[in-house]
């Protein structure tokens, strides 16, 4: 079975992405790290956030978005973008086990070209006059409808 990835884009602030590490390792999905990151990726404040789930995690750190889409295009799979500009709401989209959820800088998201690349947009529906939901919530959200649709069903106890 091919594991649901987040990919986070140059992500900002490293309690952050430790939360998502976190995450990742509870749920059991792999972590792409696109670099260069806006912190040092062994910084402390990312390990107190990921605590001792760190090594539990599939990470895979990428140098630029060019190499993660090599690998990414070479892995033949979708990349799905968390994009407050997208039309299709995160809840009406059909995920695939395969498919990589890409979540942007929590100070620019992701520039014109990267959202280009995206294989489709999901949008997470706000009320008017807010700016974006913090980055770890949104990944928590997405991926949890994502394992909702892909995931089967657990086996009922006894």
């Amino acid at each position: 079975m091919t594991q649901l990835r987040i990919a986070l884009y140059q992500p900002d602030i490293p309690g952050n992405t430790g939360t998502i590490l976190r995450l990742a390792a509870c749920l059991g999905l792999g972590v792409d790290i696109i670099e260069p990151a806006g912190f040092d990726i062994s910084d402390r404040n990312l390990k107190r956030a990921g605590m001792d789930y760190l090594a539990s995690v599939a990470l895979s750190r990428h140098v630029n978005f060019e190499r993660f889409e090599d690998w990414r295009q070479g892995a033949g799979r979708r990349l799905i973008l968390a994009s407050t500009k997208a039309a299709v709401r995160y809840t009406d989209f059909v995920y695939r086990q395969d498919d990589i959820l890409l979540f942007g800088r929590e100070s620019a998201g992701v520039p014109d070209h990267v959202h280009d690349t995206a294989d489709a947009r999901v949008l997470i529906p706000m009320v008017a006059g807010q700016r974006s939901i913090n980055v770890a919530m949104s990944a928590a959200m997405i991926a949890g409808e994502a394992l909702r649709q892909t995931s089967p069903a657990p086996a009922p106890e006894g």
